[in-house]
């Protein structure tokens, strides 16, 4: 297989109010395999093109690592760099150029195209930019998206056919939970107390009685796999493990709370707070958790097409597979609360069409 990623930054000011746009499509189709758009604040032309590319280079690496990859840009700029033909002299392109050269794989053809072939990629950060500042945005471009532009969803789901289901079940409360620590993968991995415990059985309940459940898949994490159990339990199903709908990995801030953490970090919280692409000293983004869960969303979809499953996670992953159905721009993660051992549903049709069914549901 063999894809092309288009990529584009721009910026109204130079700088100014910034933004990015990259998508990775099928070389032989055409057929947009994934696009992520991001407004980024005041910047350059430049440093939003080499944020574009990155962003392009990362869902590569997230959706087709072992595809052939064409890179295609307006930017002769950034093009004659990564290619090697031109020096990169600017000391805030740099870092840039290195974290790029560090994500492209071996081969890649580096090629610069007209702005007018590279238009898919400047709608969507266009789209982005506008939604940032407040202006109607252009809709995106990819297959998925342009078939959204129809409201009607309920109207048209007999055109359909039969949706696949997921059943997002965050895990029931630990200690952790109760004093509110930060508890991500590779942390501490607490489980279930008793609240959660009765917590995970009113939700297994609650499942039960919605009918016909196919499948259960959990966040490899005790807490997700204890709750499980009681879903399990009840359907007489066994669970597989989904490492993709893994909490993120909050590093060095595991165990500690947002008090403690804003005390002992103030620097490193307050950039983590004001970009989803900073990690946690030794942890992990939330743009790289939005790409796994991304490709986990994918698989789940392949692996139990037309079925109705039951995914236990955790807060973070249940907010990106939310604002993947909704196609809401990263900063709505902020805006969602989700309570312990709640319900979120989200249907997807065949023709990849997403519907929103509830949110934060808690079981009686």
């Amino acid at each position: 297989m063999r894809v092309i990623m288009e990529a584009d930054g721009g910026s109204r000011g130079n700088p100014g109010p910034a933004a990015y746009g990259a998508l990775i499509r099928n070389a032989e189709t055409g057929e947009i395999i994934a696009e992520r758009a991001e407004a980024i604040g005041v910047a350059t032309n430049n440093v939003a093109e080499y944020r574009g590319l990155i962003a392009g280079l990362e869902l590569h690496r997230a959706h087709t690592p072992d595809a052939g990859l064409e890179v295609r840009m307006d930017s002769k700029l950034v093009i004659e760099q990564m290619a090697g033909r031109w020096k990169v002299k600017h000391p805030s392109l740099r870092p840039l150029a290195i974290e790029a050269q560090k994500l492209a794989p071996f081969g890649v053809e580096w090629t610069w195209v007209p702005r007018e072939e590279n238009e898919a990629a400047d709608a969507i950060l266009n789209a982005a930019l506008d939604e940032a500042q407040g202006k109607t945005a252009v809709p995106l471009v990819s297959t998925d998206n342009a078939k959204e532009k129809n409201p009607l969803i309920g109207w048209r789901n007999h055109l359909h056919g039969e949706a696949t289901t997921v059943i997002l079940l965050r895990h029931g409360v630990t200690d952790n939970t109760l004093r509110k620590l930060f508890c991500g993968s590779g942390g501490t991995d607490p489980g279930l107390n008793a609240t959660g415990e009765e917590q995970a059985a009113r939700a297994a309940d609650w499942i039960k009685r919605q009918g016909t459940i196919d499948a259960v898949v959990s966040s490899p994490l005790r807490r997700t796999r204890e709750t499980a159990g009681f879903v399990g339990r009840e359907l007489g199903l066994d669970v597989d493990l989904e490492p993709g709908i893994a909490e993120a990995a909050f590093g060095e801030w595991d165990g500690y709370s947002f008090a403690e953490i804003l005390d002992r970090w103030p620097d490193e919280i307050q950039e983590w707070l004001g970009s989803t692409a900073i990690a946690p000293p030794g942890g992990e983004t939330f743009d790289s958790v939005y790409e796994r869960v991304m490709v986990a969303r994918d698989r789940l979809l392949r692996d139990y097409a037309r079925k109705t499953i039951v995914a236990v996670s955790h807060v973070t992953p249940i907010k990106m597979m939310v604002r993947l159905a909704l196609d809401a721009p990263m900063r709505s993660i902020y805006k969602m609360e989700l309570a312990p051992a709640s319900i979120t549903t989200i249907q997807w049709w065949p023709d990849g069409t997403p519907s929103l069914r509830n949110f934060s549901l808690v079981p009686d």
